[in-house]
């Protein structure tokens, strides 16, 4: 399943435009910005810390592309998850014992972040708007 660049409209695979704005889909090559960079890699950029992903979100012509402000807006909310869970774990560290639990917690949820972070990239650097389940539908309804 494909998804256009331009509306994140769902395209049929193999489509070389969207039916429903006549942009570019998925699988041709993103135009390159004012400055050079292609929304691919601006999307890439955004997974790399919040930071790139505001500035994306704040700055021409990045903000216009529905791509970027997807990815911007995902990486953004993937970052405040894992940090919420991370300092959950650590506040239930002051319970006796349960640091025995959470210890080990802290690691999977380390590794797992880590992991689903290169998934990210990968798919952004590829054209994809790879949606995480919970997160990439709040991604999609802030990016318009």
């Amino acid at each position: 399943m494909a998804f256009c660049n331009m509306c994140g409209a769902q395209i049929a695979d193999g489509t070389t435009t969207c039916a429903a704005c006549a942009g570019r889909t998925a699988g041709t090559p993103p135009a390159a910005a004012a400055s050079g960079m292609t929304d691919n890699m601006a999307g890439m950029l955004a997974y790399i810390t919040f930071i790139p992903a505001i500035v994306f979100l704040a700055t021409a012509p990045y903000n216009q592309s529905r791509f970027v402000r997807f990815h911007s807006y995902q990486s953004i909310f993937f970052s405040v998850a894992v940090f919420a869970i991370q300092v959950l774990l650590s506040i239930l560290t002051f319970v006796p014992f349960l640091i025995l639990l959470t210890g080990p917690l802290h690691l999977l949820v380390f590794l797992g972040a880590v992991i689903i972070w290169i998934i990210l990239l990968l798919k952004a650097n590829q054209g994809q708007m790879f949606k995480l389940p919970v997160i990439g539908d709040l991604a999609e309804k802030q990016a318009g």
